[in-house]
């Protein structure tokens, strides 16, 4: 039995639904971009969409201004094209605010986790604002162990490169033999850290890559945090009821994050 020192989380499509959220999102834009003057039928403004976001990435900060250039300008008769991509950036944030939530089983465990003795992070792929918003708006930060929440913007290294997942390793004097990694990218979260010696989680609960393999095998493939819950116990020894039951033990005030070195 490893003797397991930290678990880093993945966040998009790991600690929630991002594709989940993403839909929901868009197709309340696009009906507020209707509502706001554009006449087109939503079928036709939400595909064209889709093709903007998978053409210039969803890190890109332009998708409706995009989105209007490839439409025929019969579609705006007058209207202004700012009122009408006002209107598209206010629903999505609108949607955000009020939907982006972790999952129920995630939240468990998390709980738990910041009771153990276990360091507990986030290794995650893009930029430093937008990925630091999610973890608020998730709310799971009181989770987390300040010092471990590693962003790839901020770090200078992406995904799939395997040296993302060294950093924190060395920042914290871990060996990666006694780290476990949870994401749901094979080709990101589980073939860079497998050839490093990490334990890996893959979770199997939808998303973009959800038919997609990694050309290494994860050392677990799961659905939930509550199976998630289950490993660590039994194949790991993690005590997950270390503390007092019903609170969440403070964190360490410690440096804002180890991220801010990259």
């Amino acid at each position: 039995m490893p003797d397991l020192q930290a678990i880093f989380f993945d966040i998009d499509d790991t600690l929630y639904s991002t594709s989940e959220f993403a839909r929901r999102a868009r197709e309340a834009s696009v009906r507020a971009m209707i509502e706001a003057g554009l006449e087109a039928r939503p079928e036709e403004v939400q595909a064209e969409l889709d093709e903007v976001v998978k053409e210039f990435t969803s890190n890109y900060e332009h998708h409706f201004d995009q989105l209007l250039k490839r439409l025929p300008r019969r579609c705006l008769k007058g209207t202004n094209a700012a009122i009408v991509v006002a209107a598209g950036i206010v629903a999505y944030h609108r949607t955000k605010a009020q939907e982006l939530a972790p999952y129920p089983d995630a939240v468990r465990l998390l709980e738990r986790l910041a009771r153990s003795k276990l360091v507990v992070g986030v290794i995650t792929d893009g930029l430093s604002v937008k990925q630091a918003e999610k973890l608020i708006r998730l709310d799971v930060l009181r989770f987390l162990s300040p010092h471990a929440i590693y962003i790839s913007d901020q770090v200078g290294i992406n995904k799939p490169n395997p040296k993302l997942y060294l950093r924190p390793c060395a920042d914290l004097n871990l060996k990666p033999a006694n780290v476990l990694y949870v994401g749901d990218n094979p080709r990101n979260d589980i073939d860079p850290p497998n050839r490093l010696g990490m334990i890996t989680v893959r979770f199997r609960r939808g998303g973009k890559y959800a038919a997609e393999e990694s050309e290494t095998k994860p050392r677990y493939e799961l659905r939930t945090f509550d199976e998630l819950a289950e490993v660590l116990v039994r194949d790991l020894g993690v005590d997950l009821d270390a503390g007092e039951k019903g609170s969440v033990a403070p964190r360490p005030a410690e440096t804002a994050t180890s991220a801010a070195k990259g």
